[in-house]
């Protein structure tokens, strides 16, 4: 309770804030000690780590909830999880989501209306509605802020009004956060903040334009997180360093690197009480 009443005050406080989105229990401890306030987990992250695709068809519910759990371990931090589609099309299967994730300790988490079927990537309207109404109604059994996404722009909709239809039909539905990830630019931010009361999550770091922290807040957003692209950030690193000592048999990648020492701190360290 003392995580989730932190996580909603992040919310209802003045300004915009990042919550950054580890994919393991040792990513999650640097976030913390570099004095982030909150965690989100990344299916993209954890894709990565894992050599799998990131979709709910090739990672299940469980070992989605085993990593939000490891993160949630690590740090006296709230986190919130990426729940890909609930893990099931029928609306008690997104409830049981829910359910399961405050189990893990979790604060929060989001649902989202891609079906992950490429035929018909998006599910229909009045479904998607139905699946947020019963994720909102189980969140509200448990301290647990759901958050709801529309995904048509990651999925070649670029249809900024049903877009914010969906996002107005799942704040009426219950959801405590709006989400539509891979909007285009600033304008169309803005657009969406405007058009809800509850508060925006914008994702930074995918490709196209980025904002600064103070630009978002400006538009009405009151989250940001950065999905998968710190797990990038670390997997170009690595990239960087093997392709050196591969092509030219130099080893300087090492300076860059975190010492022993000053990993060791940041990940062996316990969390504080």
């Amino acid at each position: 309770m003392d995580k989730y009443q932190l996580f909603e005050q992040l919310h209802l406080r003045t300004g915009a804030f990042v919550i950054p989105n580890p994919w393991d229990a040792g990513s999650a401890r640097i976030l913390a000690t570099l004095g982030y306030e909150a965690l989100a987990t990344s299916s993209a992250g954890l894709a990565f780590s894992i050599g799998q695709q990131d979709s709910a068809a090739r990672i299940s519910r469980e070992a989605i909830l085993q990593n939000a759990q490891d993160i949630v371990n690590a740090t006296n931090l709230p986190v919130s999880a990426d729940l890909e589609n609930g893990f099931g099309a029928d609306p008690a299967s997104c409830a049981m989501t829910i359910s399961l994730a405050s189990e893990t300790g979790l604060v929060g988490g989001s649902i989202e209306d891609a079906t992950g079927n490429d035929s018909n990537p998006i599910f229909d309207f009045s479904l998607a509605v139905e699946r947020v109404a019963a994720a909102a109604e189980e969140a509200r059994k448990h301290p647990f802020m759901l958050t709801a996404r529309a995904e048509n722009f990651l999925h070649g909709k670029h249809d900024l009004d049903d877009t914010i239809m969906r996002l107005q039909a799942f704040e009426k539905a219950g959801a405590d956060v709006l989400y539509a990830p891979g909007l285009p630019d600033i304008a169309a931010i803005r657009t969406v903040c405007a058009a809800v009361t509850r508060p925006v999550n914008v994702v930074m770091g995918l490709s196209g334009p980025t904002y600064s922290v103070s630009e978002l807040e400006q538009a009405g957003v009151k989250r940001i997180s950065v999905g998968g692209s710190f797990a990038r950030a670390a997997l170009g690193g690595l990239m960087r360093a093997a392709r050196e000592v591969k092509d030219h048999g130099t080893f300087t990648y090492a300076k860059d690197a975190l010492s022993s020492s000053e990993a060791e701190k940041y990940i062996f360290t316990p969390p504080k009480n």
